[in-house]
Formats: structure tokens, C-alpha cells, sequence
């Protein structure tokens, strides 16, 4: 399976996936710490997250999947969302729990 269609096959399965540099549990950047920390704040602890860095083919072909070229990034129901800034700000305005919950409920 290529690199493009393991990324189709993650965000197509799965309701909320984050790609980021390391684990929720040991993030390797601030941007992917503060990108899981928000998703746990929303009460969403049961995502899909991929380490990019231990998986060459997602980190290669991610930004040429959605042409968003930085990390972490956010998908939910395969829409990409954005990344820890976008997050950041939809979260202090609610957008981002409305979002989780409607994709989460359906």
C-alpha cells in the first residue's frame, strides 16, 4: 500500500485521526503536544493518532495528501481540519467541540 492510499485508508476508517510528531503520550514538538492536548480537553480520548516520524511513507506523502505542508495535522469524518494554530483558535471559540461532537454523534 502507498504512502497516499495508507493515509486514505486512515482518515476514511477512522472518525478523528491526528498526525503528529510522536504520541499523545510523548509528543515530539510543541505544535503535535498541544494539538493532542486540546483534542483531550474536548473529552476526545479515543482518536486515531500516527507518529509521522516513525512512519516515512505518512511523512512524505502528508503534505502532498491535502497540500498542507506542516505538522501535526487533524482530520475528522476526512475532512482535514488544520493544524495546532486552527485548532488552537476553534477551540477557544467552541467551533472545534461542535465539530467532534456532530462527527462523533452521526
Amino acid at each position: 500500500m502507498s504512502g497516499l492510499d495508507k493515509i486514505r485508508d486512515q482518515v476514511t476508517n477512522n472518525t478523528v485521526v491526528l498526525y503528529m510528531k510522536g504520541t499523545p503520550q510523548f509528543p515530539q514538538c510543541g505544535f503535535s503536544s498541544n494539538a493532542a492536548q486540546i483534542l483531550k480537553a474536548c473529552g476526545l480520548n479515543d482518536f486515531l493518532a500516527v507518529n509521522v516520524l516513525a512512519d516515512m511513507d505518512v511523512y512524505q506523502n502528508l503534505p502532498a495528501y491535502a497540500n498542507w505542508p506542516t505538522f501535526p495535522q487533524l482530520y475528522v469524518k476526512g475532512e482535514l481540519i488544520g493544524g495546532s494554530d486552527i485548532m488552537t483558535e476553534m477551540y477557544r471559540n467552541g467551533e472545534l467541540q461542535k465539530v467532534l461532537q456532530a462527527a462523533l454523534a452521526a
